[in-house]
């Protein structure tokens, strides 16, 4: 079935194209939404409301990008959205404590999905504190790292997802690997 076929069915409310659409995208989905938000049930719900979104709004699809871009595009932004929401709440208040400050929180039970397949490190509470640490970055730097390093998204693919050039996609993810030397030799200075 071609592409814009598939659309055309997704846009008159087929429910075999739904059906198709979630069995396409729903592991590819799940994956972007755990590796901004690595909690299982978090990322689950994230996951739903992607595709809620993408079923309410596949009308306003133009097609200037491919389907999946456009699907990731709504993921990263749905999980940046919820990391916006709990990001003033106390269940993420130990990003807080990379900075110095104490919070009685077991921050432990928060990271469900530390054995992202993205990452491969060979203890729990390193991938914790790499975690925290893409987390203190500037909202584009974090994206840009989060869609190349841990979902493995090429330049090209980020470049469509994020509307930025490659150069400037390059850019950002040096400035993000510079930032996150910085906090994290920072971090292991201080607990020493």
């Amino acid at each position: 079935m071609e592409e814009q076929d598939f659309i055309n069915d997704l846009k008159a409310g087929k429910q075999f194209a739904y059906a198709k659409l979630i069995d396409l995208f729903q592991q590819k989905v799940f994956a972007t939404c755990i590796s901004f938000v690595p909690n299982k049930e978090d990322a689950e719900d994230i996951a739903q409301d992607v595709f809620l979104e993408v079923f309410k709004s596949i009308h306003k699809f133009k097609g200037n990008s491919k389907l999946s871009t456009w699907i990731y595009r709504i993921a990263t932004n749905k999980s940046l959205e919820f990391i916006r929401k709990k990001s003033t709440k106390k269940r993420f208040a130990f990003l807080q404590s990379l900075t110095g400050n104490d919070f009685e929180i077991d921050k432990t039970n928060y990271f469900t999905e530390i054995n992202h397949p993205g990452i491969v490190l060979e203890q729990k509470e390193t991938s914790e504190t790499l975690f925290l640490a893409i987390n203190q970055l500037p909202e584009a730097q974090r994206i840009v790292f989060t869609l190349n390093k841990i979902d493995d998204k090429s330049y090209k693919e980020i470049s469509e997802i994020t509307n930025k050039s490659i150069s400037s996609i390059e850019s950002l993810l040096f400035r993000a690997k510079k930032n996150l030397q910085i906090t994290l030799e920072h971090f292991y200075k201080n607990e020493k």
